[in-house]
C-alpha cells in the first residue's frame, strides 16, 4: 500500500499497530502485549540493537528484501513509554526509479533545477519539513546527472537512506570517527564532480558546504526550513554571511507533497482503492536562483522587508487546486495557503 511508517503503540492492554499512508494513520490491528514484546524484541534482534536495554530510546537499521517491492532499508526507532517500549518503522524502498519530473505537479520547475546541477560548482538547497520528499527528489537529481553527465558523485549522510550502486555514499560513524568533518575531509581526496551533504542541521555543517561549494565543487544539501527564504535567514543564524552565500548559493528549492484527487472516490480513498491507484501524492516546488535569489539577499543583508515577487508555494498550490488536481485542505493548517477553516 506505499505506507512510509509503520508503528507499535502500546497501550494499556493491548498494543495498537498502524502504519502511515499519504500522512494518515490507519489501524491494523491489536495485539496483546505479550506478544507486542516479544516481537518489538525480535525487530531490535535483527537490528542489532541492545534486546536488554528498555529505559532509553535505541536506533537501528534492517536491510531485507520483499518479493513485490524489492530491497527495502527499515530505519527503528524505540522509546520508552508509560506503559511499554513503542517501536517505529521508517520504511525505505530501495528500488524507487522515478523519474524527477514525475515527482511534481508542474515538472518546468524542476526542469530549472535539473538546468542548476549542470553548473561546475556551487551551493543547491532543498528546503522544506520532515516528509516533504527532500531526499527523494536529490537522489532521482543525483542519478540523473551521473548518469548522463558521467560525474563522479559522492555522498555523505547520516544515514544512508537508499542505496545506489553508481553512486559512492559514505554514512556518517562517530563512535568510528567517520564524522562530517572527516568524511568531508576524505571526499575532498576523492576526485569528486558533486557533492551531497544529507542534512545542514548546525552551524559546522553549514561552513563544510559553503567550503566545499568554494573548493570548485557541486554540492547539495537539504534544510529545514519553511521556504526559500526562510532557509536563508536559517543559514544567517548558522553564522553564514550573505558575501559567502552570494559567491556560492545557486538556487534554493522549497517543496511540499500532496495527495492527489482519486478519479473515483474524490477525498476519502478506502486502501483497497489506494492499493491500485500507481501515483497518490505529487509535489509543488518553489525555486529561487538568479537575480531574484541576489535581490532577496540584499534586502536580507540590509535588514529591509522582502519586497521580491516571484511563484511561491501558495501560488503553485491555488493553481494545483484551481486544476483539480489536489483538494484545498480545510484545517487549522490550511491558513498556510490562505484558507479559512470551515
Amino acid at each position: 500500500m506505499g505506507a512510509t511508517d509503520l508503528h507499535i503503540v502500546p497501550q494499556r492492554r493491548s498494543s495498537l499497530i498502524q502504519v502511515r499512508i499519504n500522512q494518515r494513520l490507519y489501524p491494523l490491528e491489536e495485539v496483546p502485549l505479550i506478544y507486542s514484546e516479544r516481537l518489538i524484541s525480535h525487530f531490535k534482534f535483527l537490528a542489532a540493537m541492545d534486546i536488554g536495554e528498555k529505559r532509553k530510546p535505541q536506533n537501528g537499521a534492517i536491510h531485507h528484501y520483499l518479493p513485490v517491492n524489492g530491497n527495502v532499508h527499515l530505519r527503528l526507532s524505540t522509546l520508552p513509554s508509560a506503559y511499554n517500549e513503542a517501536l517505529a518503522i521508517r520504511i525505505l524502498p530501495q528500488e524507487d526509479n522515478t523519474h524527477y519530473t514525475n515527482l511534481s505537479i508542474f515538472p518546468n520547475v524542476l526542469e530549472q533545477v535539473y538546468s542548476l546541477l549542470l553548473r561546475p560548482q556551487g551551493l543547491l538547497l532543498f528546503a522544506g519539513p520532515t516528509g516533504s520528499g527532500k531526499t527523494t527528489l536529490m537522489y532521482s537529481l543525483l542519478k540523473e546527472t551521473q548518469l548522463y553527465k558521467k560525474r563522479q558523485v559522492i555522498t555523505l549522510e547520516d544515514p544512508i537512506e537508499k542505496k545506489m550502486d553508481t553512486v559512492l555514499q559514505i554514512e556518517i560513524n562517530e563512535p568510528a570517527g567517520v564524522t562530517y568533518l572527516e568524511g568531508f575531509k576524505s571526499i575532498l581526496r576523492h576526485d569528486p564532480d558533486v557533492i551531497m551533504i544529507g542534512e545542514i542541521r548546525d552551524e559546522a555543517t553549514a561552513q563544510l558546504a559553503i567550503r566545499a561549494s568554494l573548493t570548485g565543487h557541486l554540492v547539495l544539501s537539504t534544510l529545514h526550513a519553511k521556504n526559500t527564504i526562510g532557509c536563508l535567514y536559517r543559514l544567517n543564524e548558522f553564522g553564514i554571511h550573505i558575501e559567502d552565500l552570494r559567491q556560492t548559493l545557486l538556487g534554493i528549492v522549497s517543496q511540499r507533497l500532496y495527495e492527489l484527487k482519486c478519479p473515483h472516490c474524490g477525498n476519502a480513498c478506502s486502501l483497497f482503492c489506494m492499493m491500485r491507484r500507481q501515483q497518490r501524492r505529487m509535489g509543488v516546488y518553489e525555486l529561487l536562483n538568479g537575480q531574484l535569489l541576489q535581490n532577496v539577499m540584499n534586502m536580507i543583508q540590509a535588514k529591509k522587508p522582502i519586497t521580491v515577487s516571484f511563484p511561491k508555494l501558495d501560488d503553485y498550490f491555488h493553481r494545483a487546486v484551481a486544476m483539480d488536481y489536489i483538494s484545498a485542505p480545510f484545517s487549522d493548517t490550511s491558513t498556510e495557503h490562505g484558507y479559512e477553516k470551515t
